[in-house]
């Protein structure tokens, strides 16, 4: 290195006299935004106007933060996600999470109640209660939160097409609790209930895109009109990053995604002050730590903008983009799974320096099945780590100024209405979903990592570079077989007790209604649940109407 014969004063001197006027940006084509520079001087940020677009925390347009004192005064939630075999086991599983400090409730159901089938239908064989709980009538949901007061806790159920059942089965499960005390109004929570993201990313539907998003509007419609406390839909970003996008395309479509429900809803004839409060999003931690952290920044003040200026909201809490964020499971490698224990403690800190709601902690274990309770807890202990042991909670926003992370956030709200302008010209987008748009654009960024990872171009390490040794056997959880026929016993035994000619009432008016456009459809699912009407029998009944979907395939 060149030794300076003199002090530089200027970015091109320094590089001059240190020998770096040649440096290359760090090529990161795929998971970053663009190449990183070498290095980052207020230059970088000339012209900026950062009275307007940096402001103070928990002032418009947030982007260091949507509250003020943010985590001097209150920690994230930490909101551990769970789910296995019958209702009895995650019972158990959250009573546990909740002893061991957890303060919020998060619930993975499993395949064949996410895609809206029984368990006992010969399209959930060997699936039942594999990846999450299985829930096939309000019975399971009661049973689910039996000995939790669901008029004090948080709870977050991550499920999408059939998001309506779902909620209705929590409403009357808590309706059951406590005498009838625990009325709607009284519920907090979240159900995930992002139906654009599932045509996107995840490819859990029931129906066509059209009815499905009319559900997802009548959803929001009751939750407004009778659920206060209650968050709607959580926009969700997660599912897209981990189906391969880049971090500019989960902020993009993420953002897209809720305006399109913002535009429904209001067309509708909801007041966006009404229903905007209520909504939330869901975003992944990935490993490229400081690019997640300009993505969080990016989308809050990109969301308090246009809804400020597009869509006209005036109160200041319909402006805040509040969000729950997850570590990253597709960073998570089967090989030397203990190395996971470090991604994800670092993917929490950036979800923490990102200023999130809410966190949960992913497994060391789950590249190989679901997490084992001390693997689960050692996730839990991450969070309490970072919250009382690092320091990085005593001042808000501490990133805030720098000129690397402030200039990487410009350049991600930039990306993000490239992508905008895109889908606008294709119609919107429920119309670009259609046409694959957001499909093609995650498709292609999958294959460009997966060709770079290969290229050994993106070092994952213990994968395609220091992959010498190995941590032996790793404990895994296995979901006992016996638990599906357990479950499916339980359903066919509600089947008999119950009265069947009010299911049958309850199913001809829930078809009914779906036939009229005009109908809301949560008041008859919510009595089809109450007579204990099967997910998968309100599901068949809505598709005699709606149809079912198949994908166009993108390539």
């Amino acid at each position: 290195m060149a030794t300076p014969t003199s002090t530089p004063t200027t970015l091109d001197e320094w590089k001059a006299a240190y020998g770096l006027a040649g440096e290359r940006d760090v090529p990161f084509t795929t998971l970053s935004a663009e190449p990183v520079k070498p290095l980052y001087t207020a230059q970088d940020r000339a012209g900026k106007d950062d009275e307007a677009g940096l402001g103070l925390p928990g002032q418009y347009p947030f982007t260091r933060g949507v509250y003020p004192s943010m985590y001097r005064t209150r920690l994230w939630t930490m909101r551990q996600f769970a789910g296995f075999g019958t209702a009895e086991e995650t019972n158990e599983r959250f009573r546990y999470l909740l002893d061991h400090g957890q303060t919020g409730l998060s619930t993975a159901f499993d395949m064949p109640s996410l895609m809206g089938h029984d368990s006992d239908s010969p399209l959930s064989l060997g699936e039942v209660g594999r990846e999450g709980v299985a829930v096939d009538t309000v019975d399971d949901m009661q049973t689910l939160f039996q000995g939790i007061n669901l008029g004090d806790v948080s709870v977050s159920m991550t499920i999408n097409a059939p998001a309506a059942i779902m909620l209705a089965y929590y409403v009357v499960a808590a309706e059951r609790q406590a005498g009838g005390a625990i009325t709607p109004d009284k519920l907090n929570g979240t159900i995930q209930a992002d139906i654009l993201k599932e045509y996107i990313a995840q490819k859990e539907w029931c129906f066509p895109i059209d009815p499905a998003m009319r559900l997802l509007g009548d959803m929001i419609e009751y939750s407004t009109q009778n659920m206060p406390r209650w968050n709607s839909v959580s926009v969700s970003g997660y599912h897209i990053r981990e189906a391969g996008a880049t971090a500019a395309q989960e902020l993009a479509f993420t953002l897209k995604d809720g305006l399109t429900y913002v535009e429904q809803a209001i067309d509708r004839g909801l007041d966006v002050d009404d229903f905007a409060p209520r909504l939330s999003f869901f975003f992944n931690a990935q490993i490229d730590f400081f690019e997640e952290i300009a993505k969080y920044r990016a989308a809050r003040r990109i969301w308090a903008r246009e809804l400020r200026e597009t869509y006209g909201a005036k109160n200041p809490k319909s402006w805040l983009m509040r969000f729950h964020t997850q570590t990253a499971g597709v960073s998570l490698t089967a090989q030397q799974p203990l190395n996971n224990i470090t991604r994800t403690a670092i993917e929490a800190l950036a979800g923490v320096l990102g200023g999130t709601q809410s966190l949960h902690t992913n497994s060391y274990d789950e590249a190989l099945a679901l997490p084992t309770e001390d693997a689960v807890r050692i996730a839990l202990r991450t969070q309490q780590i970072i919250a009382h042991e690092t320091g990085v909670t005593n001042t808000i926003d501490p990133l805030g100024g720098s000129y690397f992370v402030e200039s990487l956030t410009d350049r991600m709200e930039e990306m993000a209405y490239e992508y905008f302008a895109k889908i606008d010209e294709l119609g919107g987008m429920v119309e670009a979903v259609k046409r694959n748009y957001p499909q093609r654009e995650i498709a292609d960024a999958s294959f460009d990592l997966q060709v770079e990872i290969e290229a050994q171009k993106r070092i994952v390490v213990g994968v395609n570079r220091y992959t010498e040794g190995d941590d032996g056997d790793t404990p895994i959880l296995k979901v006992d077989p016996a638990l599906e026929r357990k479950q499916v016993d339980r359903l066919q035994g509600v089947r008999a007790r119950r009265d069947s000619g009010a299911v049958e009432a309850a199913l001809i008016r829930l078809k009914d209604l779906a036939a009229q456009d005009d109908a809301n459809l949560m008041p008859p699912i919510i009595e089809a649940a109450r007579v204990h009407a099967t997910e998968g029998e309100m599901i068949e009944a809505l598709q005699d109407v709606f149809g079912k979907y198949t994908e166009a395939p993108v390539f």
